[in-house]
């Protein structure tokens, strides 16, 4: 299937055009190109939609990026002409790596010191109307019984002799696709099992929206402990038209009040938003009114568009780039005061690579 993003007003199509903005925002040219690549996505001759691309700049050549962008993005200002990335015909980056996104059942993150499982198969969910799985290959299991959890660990050590899973810091579930409370509950509980029979005290993170209730929040700071509950968010206006059911079903004014049960029950907390579905002024007020209520900096994601359907999904204006640093500063200056800060490895669509507020993340 091709990615239909050609053609988009106010598409970024110089380097110098991103340079103009990133002075314009105050931020590096750096997480411009960055960002810019995640909205286009790449054009290239690869017989490939969906992949995982290590990018390195130019500009800043010791420190590579993993991004996950579609290669055949039709009129994207990206091109990729053998292991060059270009914009406007001039190279700016190096392409070292190209793998296919298959969906799977887990994999290490952040040096061996974090993993992700996807437990019920997230190629099977239907999903919501933004997301990209269902064009992914279904390569992953669907994991519902300790047995099934004990497999996946043996099997991503066995992947990966190197790491040691006692090193394991935190354990994040996602694409849980539990429909209803007591089964994701239930899976938390199974999870903590296995990880203690391995020896693992890692922090269970959970995204989901199905959690809500004190009763669930309890039983979990008895049972799961140390556990941060990061709510599918996602967005805050057309939540109707744009999440299945069992996300569309939490409120934007429940979410506040989801946050602040966990943190009754000693839980840490945080958010999933997907930056370019609403627009500038609705992100301002539901970031504003969440904010207080997390202990983890949100994973705020830059909304890809994989064909034209899910392009007219947009926001007003979230074709370009320009939105996206206007959200960045937005958000900025809203999360900046609680001195929680984006990691890089945690987001592979983040709108933070280099700098969050001219204050350095990585080195250049």
């Amino acid at each position: 299937m091709t990615a239909l993003l050609g053609g988009q007003t106010g598409a970024t199509s110089t380097l110098g055009e991103v340079e103009r903005l990133a002075v314009r925002y105050r931020v590096p040219v750096e997480d411009a190109l960055l960002i810019a690549i995640n909205l286009h996505g790449i054009d290239s001759d690869l017989p490939r939609h969906r992949a995982r691309v290590q990018v390195r700049l130019a500009s800043a050549p010791t420190m590579p990026w993993q991004l996950i962008v579609p290669l055949n993005a039709t009129g994207s200002p990206f091109w990729l002409k053998d292991d060059q990335l270009l914009l406007g015909g001039v190279s700016f980056a190096t392409v070292e790596r190209v793998d296919a996104d298959e969906a799977v059942g887990g994999y290490f993150r952040n040096g061996g010191t974090a993993a992700t499982l996807n437990p019920n198969a997230r190629s099977r969910c239907v999903g919501c109307a933004f997301c990209p799985n269902t064009l992914e290959a279904a390569a992953d299991p669907r994991l519902s019984e300790e047995r099934d959890l004990r497999e996946l660990l043996a099997a991503l050590l066995e992947q990966h002799p190197r790491h040691d899973l006692t090193e394991l810091r935190e354990v994040t579930v996602s694409t849980g696709c539990f429909e209803r409370e007591p089964a994701a509950v239930d899976h938390v509980r199974a999870l903590r099992t296995v990880l203690a029979e391995h020896g693992i005290e890692a922090r269970i993170g959970f995204l989901t929206s199905v959690l809500r209730s004190q009763e669930a929040f309890d039983v979990l700071a008895a049972e799961a402990t140390p556990f941060v509950l990061r709510l599918t968010a996602e967005c805050f206006t057309r939540r109707d038209l744009l999440l299945k059911a069992s996300k569309a079903n939490l409120a934007t004014p429940q979410m506040p009040e989801v946050l602040k049960r966990a943190l009754a029950a000693g839980h840490g907390t945080s958010f999933t938003y997907i930056v370019g579905l609403d627009d500038i002024d609705a992100l301002r007020t539901g970031v504003g009114v969440l904010n207080p209520y997390v202990t983890e900096f949100p994973n705020f994601q830059v909304y890809q568009a994989h064909n034209s359907v899910m392009a007219g999904l947009r926001t007003s204006g979230a074709r370009d780039l320009e939105y996206y640093l206007r959200a960045r500063v937005v958000i900025e200056e809203i999360t900046g005061p609680s001195g929680l800060r984006p990691a890089a490895w945690e987001c592979y669509r983040p709108l933070w690579y280099f700098t969050f507020a001219g204050e350095a993340l990585v080195s250049a």
